[in-house]
C-alpha cells in the first residue's frame, strides 16, 4: 500500500476541507490499551468552549 497522496487530491477543495478537519481533531483521539479486545480508540470529548466556537463559527458562515 502506497503512502503517498494522491497529486489529483491535493488541489480537490474537499480533500483540502477534509484533512484540515481531521488535522483540527487529531490531538483528541485516545488508543485503547493495548489489552482492548477490539484494537480501535475513541475521541475525546470537546469541550464547551470548544463546542461554542464551533456553533458560532458555523452560524458566521452561514450568513
Amino acid at each position: 500500500m502506497s503512502t503517498t497522496i494522491d497529486p489529483k487530491l491535493l488541489n480537490d477543495p474537499i480533500f483540502q476541507r477534509v484533512l484540515a478537519d481531521a488535522l483540527a481533531i487529531q490531538d483528541r483521539f485516545a488508543a485503547e490499551p493495548v489489552y482492548a479486545k477490539t484494537g480501535q480508540g475513541f475521541l475525546k470529548s470537546a469541550g464547551v468552549e470548544e463546542l461554542k466556537r464551533i456553533k458560532a463559527a458555523q452560524k458566521q458562515e452561514a450568513k
